[in-house]
């Protein structure tokens, strides 16, 4: 498997990419999109796809296509070995989920959804205060690609998943694409209920048994739901999507769902390195957040929460005073509304001027914020352990259990999407995560070059060996390591040392420095480079290993360098504005984020 040709068919744009083995290494080496052509007048995506592929061909010099056929196996400089492709086309796999009980398993059925690649339109459960007929006619009114269906733990009560079943027959729910094949429906629910399931949702839906996704109150088990979902995917929501019947003949692996596909490397880096991921893909419409700490992955889609279409959202959603909080210069409030709301009606526009690109920012920064604190919700323990209850008790239960996702252990913090990726400086895409996420400790920042990571994902279900080394050699760009405060080091009094540091570079030489609360400042290490690095906190500041305790580490640097962040967890903004524009004039000089 020398030459692969992968394509992602995204909304509007298909792209493909070229990955050639040269010297016994893996690289990517042309790159080419045209428009996804899934609407009027084409309806046939795979229009698309070979459109794209005439560009590689024109770049490469190599011929892929014979006519309309891929040309396979590789000969010298014609024909590829195999193609994959992922598709978000036509808005992408949009479900419902359902369980018994709000916090347990209808959670559960959430993080398998959204884990396969799914946007969660709605989640039903029998105690989340709508009676039912609210529950059957928004079923109904919803038309969703599948439903998953969950509730009871194997050998516990029916009553209630039953109940949900019943539902979903009376709404006769009706699906989004095809009008002429049935809904499909996953069971991952009890197993002693399959059977009356079977009687109420078979004769009306496509229904599918699958394993319970909580059998037992102590254990999540999410794979088979999530393998049920992406192989009814194929077969059901892309076989009636113009054009896929063509795509699916091509290609050498399933069709999987772009955030599926993204979720997955990121699942085989952190396995391969041992090392906690989170990660982001900020859209126009949408933002993406996944995280992998040890065996556990967690993806959350902010449906409504992106740079284009869903700016206002954003505004909505974050405030105006937390976007204002991040512009760095003087701006009346209708202003910055104005603006927010042109770009909602010319949602494809890109920044003209310095002062543009600079709101885009403010308002990225807490488009990430608040998705990530989504995230961080949903990506919890698991709820209803070690305790004994009854069922009423678990039906009041309020949401319990900590976030996983626990920023003083995170190794790597991955962002992509047009606004972090095509930052007109990398230091600027630092400094937006770095707001945003708040890391904690020593964390290395990297962004996405090219958003290939959904190409890589499904690549790494046929040879997971390219998928890593492209990943590793050409899509991502590693910004450098960022050195921060703990949580609760924050609102301290300015001034006085809060962190003293001595770094040995690569070269021998050791540099010494201290810097006092409120800093931000850069060592230029480059990507290849490595530094060991020493940081003694002063006694009432922590970097990690408690309040006053040294902190040891070797260090790797980036485009940007190592970012020394002693601006404490959360950021404390000053409230006067004079004061505050001077705040972040500094941060962004020291970072050099923007030029004069």
């Amino acid at each position: 498997m020398n030459i692969i040709i992968a394509t992602d068919c995204g909304s509007t744009t298909t792209k493909a990419i070229l990955i050639e083995k040269k010297d016994g290494v893996y690289r990517q080496t042309f790159r080419g999109e045209a428009p996804t052509t899934v609407e009027a007048p084409f309806e046939d995506v795979a229009r698309g796809v070979l459109n794209a592929f005439a560009e590689v061909e024109e770049l490469s010099g190599r011929k892929i296509l014979d006519g309309e056929k891929i040309i396979t196996p590789a000969q010298g400089n014609i024909g590829v070995d195999i193609y994959v492709s992922t598709s978000s086309a036509g808005g992408g796999l949009q479900m419902m989920v359902a369980g018994a009980v709000r916090a347990m398993t209808a959670e559960s059925a959430q993080r398998a959804a959204l884990g396969a690649g799914a946007i969660v339109m709605d989640v039903i459960a029998s105690n989340d205060k709508r009676l039912p007929h609210e529950k059957i006619e928004r079923i109904r009114q919803l038309r969703p690609d599948m439903i998953l269906l969950s509730g009871g733990t194997d050998g516990g009560t029916v009553t209630h998943v039953v109940e949900l079943a019943e539902y979903i027959a009376a709404a006769n729910p009706k699906p989004r694409l095809g009008i002429t094949f049935e809904l499909p429906v996953i069971y991952a629910g009890n197993k002693d209920a399959r059977d009356k399931i079977e009687a109420i949702l078979s004769k009306k839906t496509s229904l599918h048994i699958t394993e319970n996704i909580r059998p037992t109150l102590e254990r999540e088990n999410l794979f088979p739901a999530r393998q049920e979902i992406q192989k009814l995917f194929l077969e059901h929501v892309m076989a009636q999507a113009p054009g896929y019947k063509n795509l699916m003949s091509w290609t050498g692996a399933p069709i999987m769902p772009t955030p599926g596909a993204v979720g997955l490397i990121m699942q085989t880096i952190a396995k391969k390195h041992g090392i906690n991921v989170v990660g982001v893909d900020i859209g126009g419409a949408t933002t993406d957040v996944f995280s992998v700490y040890g065996d556990i992955f967690n993806r959350t889609v902010s449906a409504n929460l992106g740079m284009s279409y869903s700016i206002s959202n954003v505004l909505a959603e974050a405030g105006l005073e937390n976007i204002l909080r991040w512009v760095p210069f003087d701006i009346d409030e209708s202003d910055l509304r104005n603006r927010i709301k042109n770009k909602m009606i010319r949602p494809t526009t890109i920044p003209q001027t310095l002062k543009e690109l600079k709101i885009e920012q403010a308002i990225a920064r807490e488009a990430l914020r608040v998705s990530f604190n989504q995230h961080k919700a949903l990506a919890v323990g698991l709820k209803g352990v070690q305790k004994e209850r009854d069922i009423s008790e678990a039906f009041r239960q309020e949401a319990e259990g900590e976030t996983i996702v626990d920023m003083q252990k995170l190794d790597l913090l991955v962002g992509s999407g047009g606004v972090l990726s095509h930052a007109p400086r990398r230091s600027q895409a630092m400094l937006m995560m770095i707001d945003a996420f708040l890391p904690e400790g020593i964390t290395r920042v990297a962004v996405d070059s090219i958003f290939m990571m959904p190409h890589l994902g499904v690549l790494s279900t046929v040879n997971e060996k390219a998928a890593t080394e492209v990943f590793e050699k050409d899509c991502l760009i590693y910004l450098g390591t960022c050195i921060s405060l703990v949580k609760g080091n924050a609102g301290k009094q300015k001034g006085g040392i809060c962190i003293s540091y001595k770094i040995t570079m690569p070269d021998g030489t050791v540099r010494e420095d201290s810097l006092p609360y409120g800093n931000l400042q850069v060592i230029p290490l480059g990507s290849d480079q490595v530094a060991e690095i020493e940081i003694i906190p002063a006694k009432n500041f922590d970097v990690g290993e408690g309040k006053g305790k040294p902190v040891r580490k070797q260090v790797a640097g980036g485009v940007v360098g190592i970012v020394i962040d002693t601006r404490g967890r959360p950021i404390t903004l000053a409230k006067e504005k004079a004061s505050r524009v001077e705040q972040l004039r500094q941060w962004t000089e020291a970072i050099d984020a923007y030029p004069e």
